[in-house]
């Protein structure tokens, strides 16, 4: 027997997703509740790693979910479990992308955060697409078989786009739509690039502070064509212009895949810190040479060609990276990047008093002493007594922020929440036949507790944090 289509009920509002908040959807079929016995409704979450998935075909199906119904005769499915576990944080620049102006190779890939100009998504983001149905228990009494799809019951979701962020419980949900006022999400459309308030995908204040050397990416939701070129302007420590830069989103810069449709193209990093652009910037290469940029900074604004759009030629805020003046009292700087609420990555660098420890925790033997494997008994005075065997050392490290005003406590307290924290090395003139490996390091953030500073309360702000370097420092074994 043949029924109508499924109805799904309930849906995200918005088809940008961030995996982590409650991915809720609800579907009914009256029809067949009233009729058959055994009911199940079911789900083909099919899940792409490229192009938009196809649900007629198992191209890209992922796993079938099933529910029975409820007290209402509707199925409610919660699929942030399940999707979650197809986007994860974007260690590696893209395939696209170049470092000191070679392209990447599967040989000899890059980390992210010291690419030239462009880089698209490959972990990040996917597809959803979702096809609902019913089965139930077949009319045949002596020999009843399950209707594994019934014939009509099909009905397709929308295609979301997921990408690796999550949702706080402080931020806004929007509630209804023209389809269904029960549908809720969070809108993320002051990230989409229209207008010149809208953000890139970052918490962090639009105005930071890094070293000369220092490198870093911004990241930005591409749904549309808004974003034509990033406008740089340099400027000294009397904020006087020293240059301006337009750097095209083209594929030549590692901005486009082959297929525009690529999911890899919904979210795209933009490498613009100093040691990026010392990378290949002849004109910013120039004002480091004659020392111009140094306590000077980078204004960094996404603009269009599109005429159209009523904020032309802006379409996004412009940011502002202060270079850092040399430190005359001779601190370390350390520079952390952590994965934000977004799914992609922020920094900071520590320039004032830090310090290093080493703890060992070591295995250790009783060793005899003297010579027993030759012809004649020798006195061997380094033998004898308790020996380490084995060494485990392990580097902590203490750091403190500058003086920060309030606009850093959220920034702040996403790296203290954050899952992946890594130390970055600076710019150094190494080739591209360089394994590279000394760049990131990955660390462990042993502050387990952030409270958060006000000027009201603390007059002057400053913040110290603790990291655990996840590697054990390397040593012999006897």
């Amino acid at each position: 027997m043949a029924y109508s289509n499924s109805t799904i009920e309930q849906q995200p509002l918005y088809t940008q997703l961030p995996v982590g908040q409650e991915v809720i959807f609800v579907v009914s079929n009256a029809a067949i509740i009233a009729n058959e016995t055994k009911v199940k409704y079911c789900a083909e979450v099919h899940i792409s790693d490229s192009t938009p998935p196809n649900p007629s075909t198992t191209d890209h199906l992922i796993g079938v979910f099933k529910t029975t119904p409820n007290a209402t005769g509707v199925g409610i499915f919660d699929f942030r479990n399940v999707v979650e576990n197809y986007v994860s944080a974007d260690n590696l620049a893209s395939s696209h992308s170049s470092y000191k102006e070679t392209q990447l190779s599967p040989a000899s890939p890059y980390p992210i955060h010291i690419m030239d100009k462009y880089s698209l998504s490959d972990n990040s983001t996917r597809y959803l697409v979702i096809e609902f149905y019913v089965e139930y228990l077949g009319a045949d009494t002596l020999r009843p078989t399950i209707v594994s799809k019934a014939v009509g019951s099909e009905k397709n979701s929308d295609l979301f786009t997921l990408f690796n962020g999550y949702l706080k419980y402080t931020d806004v949900l929007t509630m209804g739509s023209t389809q269904n006022p029960f549908d809720f999400g969070y809108s993320l459309s002051t990230f989409n690039l229209s207008t010149q308030t809208d953000k890139f995908l970052t918490n962090a204040p639009t105005s930071q502070t890094c070293n000369l050397n220092d490198y870093g990416t911004i990241a930005f939701l591409a749904p549309n064509d808004n974003l034509d070129y990033f406008t740089l302007t340099y400027y000294d420590s009397d904020t006087s212009t020293l240059g301006t830069e337009n750097i095209n989103r083209t594929e030549a810069n590692g901005a486009y895949n082959v297929f525009n449709s690529d999911v890899k193209n919904q979210i795209i990093y933009f490498g613009c810190f100093p040691g990026n652009l010392q990378n290949w910037s002849s004109t910013f290469q120039a004002l480091v040479t004659a020392g111009t940029i140094n306590g000077g900074s980078i204004r960094v604004q996404a603009r269009t060609n599109d005429t159209a759009l009523p904020n032309y030629p802006r379409v996004s805020a412009a940011y502002t990276i202060n270079i850092n003046c040399d430190d005359l009292k001779g601190y370390e700087s350390i520079r952390l990047c952590w994965l934000n609420q977004w799914g992609v990555w922020d920094y900071y660098t520590f320039t004032k008093k830090s310090t290093r420890n080493i703890s060992t925790q070591g295995t250790t033997y009783q060793q005899l002493e003297g010579s027993w494997n030759s012809s004649r008994y020798r006195l061997d005075s380094y033998k004898g007594g308790k020996k380490a065997f084995r060494v485990n050392a392990t580097e902590r490290i203490s750091m403190n922020t500058d003086f920060v005003n309030e606009d850093f406590n959220t920034m702040f307290e996403e790296l203290v929440n954050s899952p992946e924290v890594y130390m970055l090395d600076q710019y150094q003139s190494d080739g591209v036949s360089s394994a590279l490996n000394q760049y990131v390091t990955p660390v462990r953030l042993t502050t387990s507790s952030f409270t958060r500073k006000t000027i009201a309360n603390d007059k002057l702000i400053q913040y110290t944090f603790e990291v655990e370097k996840s590697k054990t420092l390397r040593t012999q074994a006897v």
